[in-house]
């Protein structure tokens, strides 16, 4: 989304000089994307972002890839991952690309020993279970079941969660995740016909400025491989920033549905897009209402892209004996469509409660170890009538 924003107290002019009441200078950063021609934001720190007392490289956290090349069907039971004490630990990368890694992760809790920075890719959370507070140098997201938390590429941010039931699916996108083009005009406000407008999109607020000096540990992630810098401020010393490049985020629950008299594509429920990929909110709305409409969809070949659906809530009509939490994969090049049943069961149906989040991927992906734990068996045979 790209919106102009602004938190606490910023000079009338960039790159000026701006001073506190002792006359000392504040610390100007821009952070921004694309060699400085992508969205930006300019954030004052009391102290200069750059000292830095040691470097370590921690681990390789790199996917391991189980099956690098797959043309089955496949299912997975998401809530069968169990839960880790520390928010890293139990992030859990099922599958991979050159475009973006999809995970579960189910954390207690976050803790207070560091902060993270993903300098990889900008980062998507569905909060599918909890609830909490994300915590950056921008100011404060509170969160809830069903937000989307979309956190900038090089971010530091901590997580408050308010117990230890968490639940969170997440993607890491390797090109800048953004909303569709079609949705916006010239002027990047969104037009009347986009699912949603600017003002169901939540924006940092209740920015705090830490003036705090000692031992403060971030763990970067670049290129797969986790570091760990020690910085000698603490990260959140911001008085002020003004800009296009900060977190924001969504609830689901605010995603108005596109419905129509015939049974619509799935491209009326995209969300979020980036080069690689996209991503679809699936909410409760009407079905179709020409008389003879059949609510379910209708077979199809994703030749060029894989599907990825995760089920967040309600009786999803077009699968049988799915969970919360469960993850089918469709592979690209094989035709799939609703199982046994469905297709007679939807017609005649008024609406739909069920809700789940789709990600497409234009590129073959690749299934990790963490993934295979949680695989159903024989997901691919479960068309077959007896």
């Amino acid at each position: 989304m790209f919106r102009y924003h602004s938190l606490g107290n910023i000079p009338h002019k960039r790159h000026t000089s701006f001073k506190n009441s002792n006359g000392k200078l504040y610390q100007e950063e821009l952070f921004g994307t694309a060699g400085f021609a992508g969205k930006s934001s300019l954030i004052y720190h009391l102290y200069p972002p750059t000292v830095v007392s040691e470097v370590k490289r921690i681990k390789d956290v790199s996917p391991k890839i189980a099956i690098q090349k797959n043309m089955k069907a496949l299912s997975f039971k998401g809530f069968t991952l169990k839960s880790e004490d520390d928010y890293l630990e139990s992030r859990k990368t099922l599958f991979a690309n050159t475009d973006l890694h999809i995970g579960l992760a189910a954390p207690r809790s976050f803790s207070k020993d560091y902060f993270f920075r993903n300098s990889d890719a900008d980062e998507m959370l569905f909060i599918h279970v909890g609830s909490g507070t994300l915590r950056t140098m921008y100011g404060n997201l509170d969160f809830s079941y069903g937000d989307y938390l979309i956190i900038p590429k090089g971010t530091t941010y901590q997580i408050d969660f308010k117990d230890e039931n968490n639940r969170i699916l997440y993607i890491e996108s390797y090109n800048e995740l953004t909303s569709p083009a079609r949705y916006r005009n010239n002027y990047g406000q969104f037009l009347e016909h986009s699912p949603y407008c600017e003002r169901d999109f939540r924006l940092p607020k209740d920015l705090k400025t830490h003036d705090e000096k000692g031992h403060f540990k971030i763990l970067s992630k670049k290129q797969g491989v986790l570091w760990e810098y020690t910085h000698k401020n603490h990260p959140f010393d911001v008085v002020g920033w003004d800009g296009f490049n900060y977190p924001y985020a969504f609830s689901i629950f605010d995603f108005e549905p596109i419905t129509g008299r015939v049974h619509l594509p799935p491209p009326i429920h995209q969300q979020w897009e980036s080069s690689g990929f996209v991503v679809c909110s699936f909410v409760p709305r009407m079905y179709d209402y020409h008389p003879d409409a059949i609510p379910a969809p209708y077979h199809h070949s994703n030749i060029d892209s894989e599907e990825i659906l995760y089920y967040v809530d309600g009786d999803f009509m077009s699968r049988n004996n799915i969970e919360k939490g469960q993850i089918t994969l469709h592979p690209g090049g094989i035709p799939h469509g609703p199982h046994p049943g469905a297709i007679e069961r939807s017609i005649g149906k008024k609406k739909t409660e069920e809700m789940a989040v789709m990600i497409d991927p234009f590129r073959p992906i690749s299934i990790t170890e963490e993934a295979l734990k949680l695989e159903v068996d024989d997901y691919y045979k479960s068309w077959i009538i007896d």
